[in-house]
C-alpha cells in the first residue's frame, strides 16, 4: 500500500508538471500574439511554478537509497551543560517538528525526558509520511549552538551540544536476531500531563542490548505489550543499521579510505551571537537566516547534504 501511494504521488507530480507547463505555453503564445503584458506576467508566472515543481521532483528522485522511502525514527540527545544543552535539544526538536508539520508528515512523540526545569533530555520521534528517512538520513550528528544565555544572568555567550539520531523504520520482513539473553527489559511509570491523565501501571518499556548499550524505550502505548513491540522493533532498526555501519567501515578500510574527524562529530553549527549564520561542515552551506532555520525551513541544508553524499557517491 506505501509502494502504491508512492506511485500515485509521483504520477500526480508528473500530471502536474505537464499541466502547468502546457498552461504556461498557451499564456506565452497568447501575448505574443495579442502582445498583451497580462499573459506575459503570468506566463512568467507560471514559469516559476514550474521550475519549483520540476526542483520538488528532482530532489525526490535523488533519494534512491535503500530504506530512504521508510519513515524516520528521530532522536535527540541533550549534551553536557545542563538547562542550556537541555534547552538546545528542545530548539532542535521544534525545528524538526516544525519541518515535518510543513511536509505534512504525520508525528508521534514515542519517549520523551523532560530536562530540569527547561528543554529535553532526550526524546524519541517517529516521522511517517513520503520519503522521510531520505530526507532525514544526513541529519545524525552533533549540532552545535552559539548564543547569549537566557539562563545566564550576565548575559554571557555559550556553547551548547546535542546529538541527532535518524534510522529507518524498518519493515517487518527484515530478520534481526536478537537474543534474549542479550537483551534487558525494564519497565517503569509513563509521564503524563498529571491527573486524570497520569498512567497508574507500568506500562513504558526500555529495552537494553546488552552485546552493544544500545538503549531503547516506548511509552506512547497505555499497553505495555504494545510499547515492547514498538521498542522492539526501533531495536532492530538500530541493528540492522549499527551491522550496516561496520560493513561500510569495513570497505573503506579495505579500500584505504579515511573520514574527516570533525571535533566531537559535530556536522552543523547554529550561530546568533556575535553574528548571525547556520553553516553545515560537511556542504559547506550557509545562510544568515538562523530564525527561519530554528523555525523549520532546513530543506536547503538537507538538500545541500544530499547532493554532496551523491558526488561522493555514497
Amino acid at each position: 500500500m506505501r509502494e502504491r501511494a508512492q506511485c500515485v504521488e509521483r504520477l500526480e507530480q508528473f500530471k502536474k508538471i505537464a499541466s502547468v507547463q502546457a498552461d504556461t505555453e498557451t499564456a506565452f503564445e497568447l501575448g505574443r500574439d495579442s502582445n498583451d503584458q497580462e499573459f506575459i506576467l503570468e506566463a512568467l508566472r507560471l514559469m516559476v511554478e514550474l521550475e519549483g515543481l520540476i526542483g520538488t521532483l528532482e530532489f525526490k528522485c535523488k533519494m534512491k537509497g535503500e530504506f530512504d522511502s521508510q519513515n524516520a525514527i528521530l532522536e535527540i540527545n541533550a549534551g553536557a551543560g545542563g538547562t542550556e544543552a537541555q534547552d538546545w535539544g528542545e530548539m532542535l526538536l521544534r525545528m524538526y517538528l516544525r519541518w515535518a508539520e510543513s511536509k505534512r508528515f504525520k508525528i508521534e512523540v514515542m519517549d520523551i525526558q523532560p530536562g530540569d526545569g527547561a528543554g529535553i533530555k532526550s526524546v524519541t520521534v517517529l516521522i511517517e509520511g513520503a520519503y522521510p528517512y531520505g530526507h532525514l538520513r544526513n541529519e545524525s550528528g552533533v549540532h552545535r549552538l552559539v548564543r547569549i544565555s537566557p539562563f545566564d544572568s550576565n548575559a554571557r555567550r555559550h556553547t551548547s551540544f546535542a546529538s541527532v539520531s535518524v534510522t529507518p523504520d524498518i519493515e517487518e520482513e527484515i530478520e534481526v536476531e536478537v537474543k534474549d539473553d542479550d537483551l534487558r527489559v525494564d519497565t517503569y511509570r509513563s509521564s503524563g500531563a498529571g491527573g486524570q491523565h497520569v498512567n497508574k501501571t507500568d506500562s513504558a518499556v526500555r529495552l537494553t542490548h546488552i552485546p552493544t548499550g544500545i538503549v531503547v524505550a516506548c511509552q506512547s502505548e497505555r499497553s505495555q505489550h504494545k510499547n515492547k513491540s514498538r521498542a522492539m522493533k526501533i531495536l532492530k532498526s538500530k541493528l540492522y543499521e549499527l551491522e550496516q555501519d561496520q560493513q561500510r567501515d569495513r570497505i573503506d578500510q579495505l579500500k584505504g579510505q579515511r573520514k574527516k574527524i570533525d571535533f566531537g562529530s559535530q556536522i552543523r553549527n547554529y550561530v546568533m551571537q556575535p553574528y548571525q549564520l547556520v553553516k553545515d561542515l560537511r556542504s559547506d552551506y550557509e545562510t544568515s537566516d538562523v530564525n527561519g532555520v530554528l523555525d523549520g525551513k532546513i530543506d536547503p541544508l538537507i538538500e545541500s547534504c544530499l547532493l554532496m553524499t551523491e558526488k561522493n557517491g555514497e
